[in-house]
């Protein structure tokens, strides 16, 4: 029987939410291993001088315990 671990991760990105997620993905990827899925929770993005500057995600991340 297998048992998994969520844990929330924050990436930014200057190119988008989908880079962003990517990004963390990849990171997370370097750290944790027997990672399973992710669920994007928030989206946020800051703004200066009208425009977006960043684009942030927070996302929970699933891996499986090893024995």
């Amino acid at each position: 029987m297998a048992v998994a671990s969520v844990t929330k991760i924050t990436a930014a990105s200057s190119e988008g939410f989908d880079a962003a997620v990517r990004e963390g993905l990849a990171r997370a990827n370097r750290t944790l291993r027997g990672i399973t899925g992710l669920h994007v929770v928030e989206h946020k993005a800051s703004v200066e001088n009208g425009k977006i500057e960043e684009y942030r995600v927070t996302m929970e991340v699933t891996f499986i315990l090893e024995n």
